[in-house]
């Protein structure tokens, strides 16, 4: 018995060190990068969200709210007091809500994270983005047209931790904090690709995800992102194995949107800011939004 454990844990450390060798690169490039924007050009980045209405964009403010969500490099849990200090300041329900849904599914550390993925994962993982933060602002723009979508009482925004004024200081602090919270999540999904590479295998997942079982793989990547989603970089490892075993392109994309935008950790905030009823209309569009991606992604590839 203790022969076996031993060999397992030969196989399992095996996979987890080629697993992280492959991987660690985009981690650390990512994580300085996420820094280096937080405390260098965030301010900027939210200060053009802040002027979007001195400028008369009307519809094209939809699209420059998307691309300055998935700019900023705040997760959900400052984007919430964030985007209550927009709107205090008059910006409108359909650029809060693309830029809000773009900043929520994507920021540049997790773009870089992605490119251990491949060059059309990572393609697909910001159009997808993109788009889905464009859509939610139209609908907000056309279907709540004279109607609050977004309840903000009690949210204020964060004071900044950046506030060393030596800027190399402030910087490492900030990447200390960055290791900090997302270091074990990431090890974390490590070791459980590593496991599945040794448990699970690869033709049954194939049968499971692969574009031969389109509907119900997409389905069940979109649902299994709910409870799996709780670091961007922590499942980036699962993901290049999952896609490696078989998994579509289509399949991944759906996980990929579902996730961050229903990280079980966030879901209480938007709760709140939402009210119920906008609340599941929220979750049904993520679903349907990742689904019909998902089938467009497998037309496509």
């Amino acid at each position: 018995m203790i022969e076996v454990l031993k060999r397992e844990f030969v196989y399992i450390w095996y996979y987890f060190v080629v697993q992280l060798r492959q991987i660690l690169p985009y981690w650390i490039i990512g994580m300085v990068l996420g820094s280096v924007i937080s405390v260098f050009v965030k301010d900027k980045i939210h200060g053009a969200v802040s002027k979007l209405n001195e400028h008369k964009l009307d519809v094209l403010g939809i699209f420059i709210a998307s691309i300055l969500g998935i700019t900023s490099p705040l997760c959900m849990y400052g984007t919430i007091p964030l985007s209550a200090s927009f709107s205090r300041k008059g910006i409108r329900d359909d650029w809060l809500g693309s830029f809000m849904m773009s900043s929520i599914l994507l920021n540049p550390q997790l773009i870089i994270y992605s490119m251990a993925l491949g060059k059309e994962v990572l393609a697909v993982r910001i159009i997808t983005c993109f788009v889905m933060g464009v859509t939610a602002g139209f609908v907000l723009r056309y279907a709540y047209k004279g109607k609050s979508f977004f309840n903000f009482d009690g949210f204020s925004e964060r004071a900044s931790h950046d506030t060393d004024p030596n800027l190399f200081i402030r910087l490492l602090k900030n990447i200390g904090r960055n290791f900090k919270a997302t270091g074990l999540y990431f090890l974390f999904g490590v070791l459980l690709s590593a496991l599945f590479q040794r448990y699970v295998p690869a033709e049954k997942f194939a049968e499971l995800f692969g574009s031969e079982n389109e509907g119900f793989g997409l389905l069940m990547a979109a649902t299994i992102g709910v409870p799996l989603y709780a670091c961007g970089g922590g499942t980036i490892p699962l993901l290049q194995q999952w896609l490696y075993s078989g998994m579509s392109i289509g399949s991944a994309t759906s996980f990929m949107l579902t996730g961050p935008s229903t990280k079980i950790t966030n879901l209480g905030a938007l709760k709140i800011v939402l009210g119920v009823k906008n609340f599941l209309l929220y979750i049904l569009y993520v679903m349907l939004f990742s689904l019909i991606s998902g089938f467009v992604v497998n037309i496509i590839f």
